[in-house]
């Protein structure tokens, strides 16, 4: 007759059906590779891994493994571009007008026809942007 030490010690740990947790990946990676860098070249190697939305080691990996890294850059839509190129163009504008009339001089009817057309130009992004805000 077994003993209740035997018992327990002949019986298999075993782990219930559902207990959940993290699924077991295939090919688990367990030997790491270390490179030697300076605090410089670190950084810059980070911070390329960051531009790529990867850390670094699995932007390393893929460097080494495949010599090529798929880079998924963040663009703005088209009409928000635009947008941006009318309000620089706008600004270059006014600014020139408030240069000239900081120093005294007056506006023109050139520069006058100017400043309204920038005006219009930004009512119409103001009502272009809250259609696409609301």
């Amino acid at each position: 007759m077994e003993s209740a030490v035997e018992k327990t010690m002949n019986k298999k740990h075993t782990a219930p059906a559902g207990r959940g947790g993290r699924p077991q990946v295939p090919h688990k990676r367990r030997s790491a590779v270390s490179v030697m860098c300076t605090l410089i070249e670190k950084k810059i190697i980070e911070a390329n891994a960051k531009r790529v939305g990867m850390n670094p080691s699995v932007f390393l990996r893929n460097l080494g493994l495949s010599t090529r890294i798929d880079v998924r850059l963040k663009t703005l839509p088209r009409p928000v571009l635009e947008m941006r190129g009318t309000l620089n163009n706008i600004a270059a504008n006014l600014n020139q007008i408030a240069r000239k009339r900081n120093r005294g001089d007056d506006l023109n009817a050139m520069e006058r026809a100017l400043l309204d057309q920038d005006v219009r130009s930004l009512r119409a992004l103001v009502k272009n942007i809250n259609a696409h805000v609301s």
